[in-house]
């Protein structure tokens, strides 16, 4: 109730509302007591999507702040295989200062050829770079170390080769002099991904090692720095790069500027903090079990409170609007808490781990996250507050008197409850329409309620199937299985907080197994042991007889391999179309394309045909099928693809099942040979050794490519999957502990309901002792009970956990489900270390308690 509308209120219900507020503020004059969980949970909840909001927000204004340094100017284009033309080179040059600029991957190699590394070579030119500094670890300048035919080495590729300044090394066809060691590179996060150390050159330099040939797959950029006095906003920078695709309709140009200069990162971000909501999400849905139970015992408190102004003739929804002041200022409290945290996170995070970013955070907070958070905030405390307010709503005054024990029964009126159905219609709503994609949200909203229905329902069951059961004779046992049916008892917090948590971790566990087996046990067993890059045509036949005379038995499979960018799609500019962010990738760069007469090895025809051997007729393409039907591409659709400058339409002929696990040479497009053979390219191929040969084989094998081929790149293939394990196992680690924020609300809950429930265990245990018990027996007692409700909690969420995971794992990511003992094992360990420490804490409190002052009371 604001304070206008208040004002413009009858007088008779001003003064009802002012009572009511001034009653509400008079009743917290007592302090927080019984809301430290209600804040708690919900300030838990809050910070986590608050911090993942705020991390966002600074690492998008970081990249808008850095982006000129990040792109190496304030627009840049680029392309695959040709460099730009004068023409092209020209209309760049009319809109500013143009540092040209070429990456490629290549060999570095020893001058006695008896050692070699993959590197990623970078030529530049002498503008470079336009914004930023490159610094060396070295003495000297930049410009100077790469003259002269100079080489600026990352440290890491010169320990590899054991190489210092002033050191000789081969790249390509030109020995080349070590001038100075890499310290920091500008525009790294700009540029594509990197297989490995970074050796930067001239251009000049460049030219003079052979390496750039036609065919060979090289990326040219051209970085540009806008005159001081040109506009150049976001509006203004989106429309020249607009403006520059419609000068050079067929130049298949990539484009980007400062304030989105790396869409990857910016994408991968995007992603990165939907699911960290969800994941605060079902914090705060954990936390709200824990919010009930606070209100609850809020309620309880006040039974005398609520009586007596029921006997003055104050109505339910007067004593309910009471009780709604306190918890709205409370919630107000528990949302401030968590937004303060979370804005903090960022800074906490540049501090400690500001340097393994992909760029610095400039710490800048949107309304938007914010306003995000605070509304999953006050919508779960409103949701869950509800249904124990209205249930004391309804409550004559002669049953409050009567009863002062015991929770108020009933359900709240029809009202209500509507309104909580709104709410939790809200709920979801704004969960699914912040998250993209969509179904992801529905997925683990819907799985939510389902754990949350489902130990709430067991609990129930637990109490009521307990008190029908016979009493042990054992009298530890009879007071345990009592406990758990004692309808004020810790079975259905116990089961709510722990179980849930304990599903979403076993959950998240076994999708970590999925991933992993996916990764390992599916590849094949003659997966290649080499890729080799830019080879030659006509050097292919000598080098399968140099590789078998190292190795003999040794098989090859080769495919052409060129690099081209989807322009149109059924004749319409693939700029108009809007896609599904998980495809917009294929659509955002260049792509492999290749050509072949018969289907690829690891593929299958799903749709279509596959055209004639020695087909000479209109342009044919074979398109994988998963990504063609997110496109929106069928058999007979039109593709335009850039190539090489020259835009090709083809006709889309088939549609193909590819087994990437297979890493047979695949590509998202395959077309017929008549295509794309006449264009200049290289092949890519696959080498398959046989078992049991030597190590040192293979090595000799390698270095005599490198000494014959010096173009040719070689990549070990088992390298590149464990360098992919290792990224792949960290962001798993991410992924639990953020997962493990749910259990940590489930540990507020639990911590709650082991207080709320203290009292009346205090008195238990008085009695007890005053009656002979020992300290050891009560001790057993509550052992007893926790460990079934501890085994009962992890049983259920392996159970319901391994189903979560198996929609996730094969309806979402469409993997095989893969069933792991080792996070069945966590969970249980968990289970058993929170009961441990949250029981034990609370059995130690209730075993030192003085008996007398509870005696006296009662």
């Amino acid at each position: 109730m604001t304070v206008s509308a208040l004002e413009s209120a009858p007088p008779q219900q001003r003064a009802g509302l002012r009572t009511i507020l001034r009653l509400g503020l008079r009743e917290l004059r007592n302090g927080f007591d019984g809301f430290r969980i209600f804040i708690a949970c919900l300030a838990l909840g809050v910070m986590v999507i608050a911090a993942v909001g705020a991390l966002a927000d600074a690492l998008r204004a970081g990249l808008a702040t850095q982006g000129e340094v990040i792109l190496g100017g304030d627009v840049m284009f680029a392309r695959a295989h040709t460099r730009a033309a004068p023409a092209e080179r020209d209309l760049f040059q009319s809109l500013g200062q143009v540092s040209e600029t070429a990456t490629m991957r290549t060999m570095a190699r020893r001058l006695d050829g008896s050692d070699q590394a993959l590197a990623e070579l970078k030529g530049v030119d002498g503008l470079y770079p336009l914004a930023g500094d490159i610094t060396l670890k070295s003495p000297g300048s930049f410009a100077h170390a790469i003259a002269g035919g100079g080489v600026v080495a990352d440290a890491m590729l010169l320990d590899r080769l054991g190489l210092k300044v002033g050191d000789k090394m081969r790249l390509g066809e030109a020995e080349v002099v070590v001038g100075g060691i890499l310290d920091n590179e500008p525009d790294a996060v700009a540029d594509r991904m990197t297989y490995g150390p970074r050796i930067f050159v001239s251009l000049e330099t460049l030219e003079k090692t052979g390496l750039v040939k036609p065919g060979t797959l090289i990326r040219w950029r051209y970085a540009i720095k806008l005159p001081a006095d040109t506009v150049s906003d976001r509006q203004a920078l989106s429309d020249l790069r607009r403006d520059i695709a419609l000068k050079l309709p067929n130049g298949g140009f990539t484009s980007g500027d400062r304030f989105d200069p790396s869409p990857q990162i910016t994408r991968v971000l995007e992603r990165l903090r939907q699911f960290l909501i969800l994941i605060g999400l079902a914090s705060l849905l954990v936390g709200g079990v824990g919010i009930a139970n606070a209100v609850s015992t809020f309620i309880d408190k006040r039974m005398k409170v609520i009586a007596t102004l029921r006997s003055v003739g104050a109505s339910g929804a007067q004593i309910m609007g009471i009780f709604l002041v306190q918890l709205g200022l409370m919630t107000a409290i528990g949302i401030a808490i968590g937004l303060a945290l979370g804005v903090a996170v960022p800074t906490v995070i540049d501090a400690f781990y500001g340097d393994l970013l992909p760029v610095r955070i400039d710490v800048q907070v949107s309304p938007q996250s914010l306003g995000i958070a605070a509304l999953y905030g006050a919508i779960i405390a409103l949701l869950f507050a509800l249904w124990p307010l209205g249930r004391a709503e309804n409550v004559r005054a002669s049953v409050l008197f009567r009863d002062s024990v015991n929770s108020p029964g009933g359900r709240p009126r029809p009202a209500l409850i509507a309104i909580m159905g709104v709410l939790a219609a809200l709920l979801v709503g704004v969960a699914v329409l912040t998250s993209e994609p969509r179904s992801i949200a529905l997925y683990v909203v819907a799985g939510l309620v389902v754990m949350l229905a489902v130990f709430g329902w067991l609990g129930g069951y637990l109490s009521r199937l307990a008190g029908r059961l016979p009493r042990p004779r054992r009298p530890e046992l009879a007071l345990a299985l009592r406990n758990i049916a004692s309808p004020d008892g810790l079975t259905r917090s116990v089961l709510l907080s722990l179980g849930t948590g304990l599903s979403l971790l076993v959950a998240v566990g076994l999708a970590n197994a999925a991933l992993v087996a996916d990764l390992q046990e599916r590849l094949p067993a003659e997966a290649p042991d080499y890729f080799l890059l830019d080879i030659p045509p006509a050097d292919f036949e000598g080098l399968t007889a140099r590789v078998s005379q190292h190795v003999p038995g040794a098989k090859l499979v080769e495919a052409p391999m060129l690099r081209g960018r989807i322009v149109a799609i059924k004749g319409k500019p693939v700029e108009e179309l809007t896609f599904p962010p998980d495809t917009q990738w294929v659509l955002n760069s260049d792509r492999g394309l290749s050509y072949a007469d018969t289907v690829p090895e690891g593929s299958t025809v799903s749709s279509g045909a596959w055209w004639d051997k020695g087909y000479d007729g209109p342009p044919l393409v074979s398109f994988e099928g998963e990504i063609a039907k997110k496109l929106g591409i069928g058999l007979g659709d039109s593709v335009t693809v850039n190539v090489l400058g020259r835009n090709i339409d083809a006709k889309v002929a088939s549609l193909r099942d590819v087994k990437w696990e297979s890493i047979a040479l695949n590509f998202i497009m395959v077309f017929s040979p008549n295509t794309l053979r006449a264009a200049p390219h290289n092949l890519l191929a696959t080498v398959r050794l046989p078992p049991g040969g030597e190590p040192g084989a293979q090595s000799d094998m390698v270095r005599d490519l490198g000494k014959a081929y010096p173009s040719v790149s070689a990549i070990r293939v088992r390298d590149a999957i464990d360098q992919f394990s290792k990224i792949f196992a960290k962001v798993m680690v991410a992924v639990q502990v953020a997962g493990s924020v749910t259990l940590t609300a489930g540990a507020l809950v639990l911590a709650g309901a082991l207080v709320t429930a203290q009292r009346r265990r205090i008195l238990e245990a008085v009695i007890l002792k005053t009656i002979g018990a020992r300290r050891r027996q009560i001790l057993e007692v509550h052992a007893w009970e926790y460990a079934v409700l501890a085994a009962i909690a992890a049983l259920v969420a392996i159970a319901l956990g391994s189903a979560v995971a198996w929609v996730a794992v094969t309806r979402v990511m469409e993997l095989d489900y893969v069933f792991s003992l080792s996070s069945i094992a966590v969970s249980l360990g968990l289970a058993g270390a929170m009961i441990a420490l949250f029981g034990g804490i609370g059995t130690w409190a209730i075993l030192r308690a003085p008996p007398a002052p509870y005696l006296r009371s009662e």
